[in-house]
């Protein structure tokens, strides 16, 4: 079961979710994927994606353990605070890893990248965050790093070290977006989240 969480500004038209979400079609496993449309407050956020989280292991009879939450910028954010708080895998592509420090710089009004739609985060929305940031994650093993170097948005060192001890794919160059590389790196994602489909053809 995958939960995929998409970044600030962003939505499940994002180019990666919906790649992700056609692969997971084309394998026959659209029941197992979740995308949901998040709010701009995060602390709606995380409420939203922890129901989720619970309605999709419900809806399969599937503890914790069959479940990874993929997260995006903000959105592995919320999936690694969700990771520490279930006790689920995530996979995490250039995640914010000081999201109240970084989102700070972005109180003000916006639109939605996908639909334009407006948008306005509140400097509550930073103390959201600030309330449910951790320090540090407690088990590596549960978490899978994949970083770009070119990131022009967050800085790969400090994703790097924040999951020291994690799997990492360090991408040499590439974007935030991860524009050109996502769609080869969605074996090693479905690998990590189901070791038992890895040679299933995408």
């Amino acid at each position: 079961m995958i939960l995929y969480l998409h970044g600030f500004r962003s939505s499940p038209e994002s180019f990666k979710a919906q790649h992700m979400q056609a692969v997971m079609t084309a394998r026959g496993m659209r029941s197992l994927w979740r995308c949901p449309a998040l709010p701009v407050s995060p602390a709606q956020s995380f409420d939203l994606a922890h129901q989720q989280a619970l309605d999709l292991c419900l809806e399969h009879h599937a503890g914790m353990e069959k479940l990874t939450i993929v997260g995006s910028s903000l959105g592995g954010f919320y999936a690694t605070c969700l990771a520490e708080t279930l006790g689920c895998r995530a996979v995490l592509l250039n995640p914010a890893v000081h999201a109240p420090r970084d989102l700070a710089t972005q109180v003000g009004k916006h639109e939605n990248y996908h639909n334009g739609e407006p948008m306005d985060f509140l400097a509550s929305y930073v103390d959201e965050l600030e309330a449910m940031a951790i320090t540090r994650i407690t088990r590596p093993d549960r978490y899978f790093l994949i970083a770009a170097t070119g990131d022009e948005v967050l800085d790969w060192n400090e994703m790097r070290e924040f999951f020291q001890g994690s799997r990492q794919t360090i991408i040499q160059g590439g974007d935030h977006g991860l524009t050109n590389v996502f769609a080869d790196l969605i074996p090693d994602i479905l690998s990590f989240a189901y070791p038992d489909i890895v040679n299933q053809p995408s």
